[in-house]
């Protein structure tokens, strides 16, 4: 055999490798795993997904209970009560879209009023129904669901939080909801929080939790938090619902700016899609019921070591996030660095991110670094040809405007392979740097938003 032919024939077997690999996966993405809500195909477990729910600690001054309401899916719990101890600080952020639900409008308004804490607080959350672009309806169903919790739990209607996701622009069925509400508050309990996980999903694959624990002054501060999300991600605070409860002793004010200053390194650092949601909320609760002292300076110890367990929470559910991307197969980080501003650094990573060439060639497992440049180009930041590296894990690809001189196109084919990749951009301009999160884009994205209301 000539060399030309063993040539052919090596390219020929990594070929139908490569194919088998493909095929390989398909199946194990279309393999049923999960219950499928009102009869259809049930959804398969995304690859990228964690072995199994964490162990979330009890959080002090904080209960939960799930139930089947029937707001859009049949057997499966679509409604989740979270109970609040008296005295508890509430946070927020929210999506700035144009088009926002009218629970988070509700949402927003009752945070700005900053009502009196003394007298408790609760989250009520429903999925298969967004409430959104649904005219004064929507204010009427927030008040109806806000309304019945407060009265059966005897707390101001001012200090219960809705938020509801699904299907945008249909009426919420509101009184199957608040028909439920009796029960929920029968059946609350310490240690509810994944039932709550699974009652808030809508494509989601997995119920996604998260924790820390830190030594505070006098005992321990516990955080736990859970999340939903799984398409329609794309960052504008908050990209999904997100709830954290901690039992940590501290002011609202306080807690609001450690929630605002850790978004855009969590939440706002993620994209599946590139598409904003109408019902985006990030609720953050404070119960004060731990022995901990309370946190009265940021700047302390234990103001620092709870900043950065509470920035730690919120990024691990924010990559959980898009880890379930709608059918996600890799898990990709964007680092973006040697940019000329903060601003350029954040448009060439979502640029390279978003991009549905670049997804599409991670998904083929395709080494070709060459849309990552098309990317760069599009963004807007200043970038030079001549200055701008380009590397896949720790190979440079691309350098000094030109292919780089040992680029090994079997090397970076290999490693596209693996689950979890990392693009690296070094625009050598400057000193700004931004990392995102984001996932390949496959077939099952649209199999799965192709009928999403059916």
């Amino acid at each position: 055999m000539g060399k030309t032919d063993k040539n052919w024939k090596d390219r020929a077997d990594k070929l139908k490798a490569k194919v088998k690999r493909l095929e390989k996966r398909l199946q194990s993405a279309l393999a049923p795993a999960t219950p499928a809500p009102s009869g259809k195909k049930p959804a398969a477990i995304s690859p990228l997904a964690p072995a199994a729910f964490p162990a979330l600690p009890a959080i002090a001054g904080v209960e939960f209970a799930a139930i089947a309401a029937g707001v859009r899916y049949t057997g499966r719990s679509d409604v989740m009560l979270a109970r609040l101890a008296p005295g508890s600080s509430v946070a927020g952020a929210f999506t700035r879209s144009s088009t926002r639900a009218a629970c988070i409008l509700d949402c927003q308004a009752k945070l700005k009023a900053k009502v009196p804490a003394g007298a408790g607080a609760a989250i009520i959350v429903n999925s298969g129904n967004a409430n959104a672009f649904t005219g004064a309806a929507g204010q009427e169903a927030v008040d109806a669901v806000t309304g019945a919790v407060a009265h059966t739990l005897g707390v101001p209607a001012a200090r219960v939080f809705s938020s509801s996701t699904g299907v945008i622009g249909e009426p919420l069925p509101y009184a199957r909801i608040t028909a439920k509400v009796p029960e929920l508050a029968a059946t609350l309990a310490e240690g509810g929080i994944e039932l709550a996980a699974r009652a808030i999903m809508t494509t989601d694959t997995f119920p996604k939790g998260a924790s820390a624990e830190i030594a505070g002054e006098g005992g321990p501060i516990r955080i736990a938090g859970i999340a939903k999300g799984s398409g329609m991600i794309a960052p504008d605070m908050g990209t999904m619902l997100v709830y954290i409860f901690t039992d940590a002793k501290i002011a609202p004010a306080k807690l609001q700016h450690l929630v605002s200053k850790h978004l855009d390194t969590s939440f706002n650092a993620i994209t599946v899609d590139s598409d904003t949601s109408t019902s985006d909320a990030l609720i953050v609760a404070a119960t004060g019921q731990g022995p901990a002292a309370e946190v009265t300076s940021l700047r302390s110890r234990t103001g620092r070591a709870f900043e950065a367990a509470l920035g730690a929470v919120m990024l691990d559910l924010a990559r959980q996030v898009v880890r379930d991307g709608e059918g996600a197969t890799k898990f990709v980080e964007v680092r973006v660095t040697g940019a000329a501003t903060a601003e350029d650094a954040h448009k060439v990573a979502m640029a390279v991110a978003n991009s549905p060439l670049v997804k599409t060639a991670i998904a083929g497992e395709d080494a070709n670094w060459g849309r990552v440049v098309m990317a760069v180009g599009k963004s807007g930041a200043s970038a030079d040809r001549d200055r701008l590296r380009i590397s896949f894990g720790d190979m440079v690809l691309a350098e000094n405007g030109w292919r780089a001189p040992d680029y090994d196109e079997e090397k970076a084919s290999a490693y596209m392979e693996a689950q979890e990749l990392v693009i690296g951009v070094d625009l050598g301009l400057g000193t700004a740097a931004k990392t995102v999160y984001t996932c390949d884009l496959t077939h099952r994205y649209i199999d799965i938003n192709a009928d999403y209301r059916s």
